[in-house]
């Protein structure tokens, strides 16, 4: 194996891999998965915990340090834990963390936390029970608010919960859920809709300045520089320090220059962009009998693909695949 780290053309330093366990999920949130979609991958494309294990060993190899569990949603994936067990113990693996919609995860906490992961983000649009029904299609608030507390008692830290945020849908629901985050301790990431297959489109954007704005004012928040798990967010905390709320904004304030992550798919598609269409397919290349340098050698190839921004602002309708077929 080779010494140098990932570095992509435009100099940036790729050590984050998201996930993708699985592109099935329980819920049908609007601006994720198309009402009445049926278009999974068969369960015989997914990469085994096997093959997993062996194509994040090699990116850890690489210089990866974080990898996140996503889909649709993980732990509709049966004996998640196990694979969680297996990942954080690859040799110089620093964080591995969870996304979530939580309905499932009052039967995992405990079992997930044991198994090594760091971190969760809870996706939690709204604390109004019409208007999450409204999102993800079923009456899912009260499961996930019993598996996000399940998780807050197995002792995952931080806690975050990811926010779309949506005119006309749950702007008015902003406050509230701010409350909600500084006095459960949790950080609330509210998130701009991107325009990803026709759901994202569909998602009513607004832009998240006046929004930062408004809640520094209502809640004394002041900048904040340290990095919380190294993601795209922006910070702001709370005067006492005690609570932060995070602004991820692709569309108004796009973060691509400082860019550090892939995707991996369910069937082992390496996607370099989540506004762009380039990708590698990694799955046949772990199931045609190539050796661990010849995938580390296709790997460095790959990243050699990542473009250098997204075009979501200048051509809207250019991806069609939706959010949980790459990966959240």
């Amino acid at each position: 194996m080779g010494s140098v780290k990932l570095q992509d053309r435009f100099g940036r330093s790729i050590d984050y891999v998201r996930l993708s366990v699985t592109d099935r999920c329980d819920l049908r949130c609007s601006y994720c998965m198309p009402k009445g979609f049926r278009g999974f991958e068969e369960p015989k494309a997914w990469l085994t915990f096997d093959e997993i294990e062996r194509l994040l060993g090699i990116f850890v190899r690489l210089g990866t340090r974080r990898v996140r569990l996503t889909g649709g949603e993980p732990l509709l994936r049966r004996k998640l834990p196990e694979l969680a067990q297996r990942l954080s113990a690859l040799p110089g693996l620093q964080d591995l963390s969870l996304s979530t919609n939580a309905t499932q995860l009052g039967k995992h906490a405990v079992a997930l936390r044991a198994a090594g992961v760091d971190r969760i983000n809870v996706s939690l649009d709204s604390l109004d029970r019409a208007c999450m029904q409204q999102i993800t299609g079923r009456d899912s608030l009260q499961p996930i608010l019993d598996g996000l507390m399940a998780g807050k008692a197995a002792g995952f830290d931080p806690i975050k919960i990811n926010m779309v945020a949506m005119r006309g849908v749950n702007d008015g629901q902003i406050e509230a859920m701010a409350a909600f985050c500084i006095e459960q301790q949790f950080i609330l990431r509210l998130i701009e809709a991107m325009p990803m297959g026709s759901t994202g489109r569909n998602a009513s954007y607004m832009p998240l300045g006046p929004v930062r704005e408004r809640l520094a004012a209502r809640f004394g928040l002041v900048p904040q520089a340290q990095e919380l798990g190294g993601g795209p967010a922006r910070y702001m905390a709370t005067a006492d320090g005690r609570s932060s709320i995070g602004f991820i904004t692709p569309m108004s304030q796009h973060f691509c220059a400082t860019c550090n992550r892939v995707r991996l798919s369910v069937d082992g598609t390496l996607y370099l962009c989540l506004g762009q269409e380039e990708k590698f397919a990694l799955g046949p290349m772990l199931r045609g009998g190539a050796t661990d340098a010849e995938i580390e050698a296709a790997i460095r190839a790959a990243i050699e693909l990542k473009p250098q921004q997204h075009d979501f602002n200048t051509q809207p309708d250019k991806i069609i695949r939706f959010m949980a077929q790459t990966g959240g």
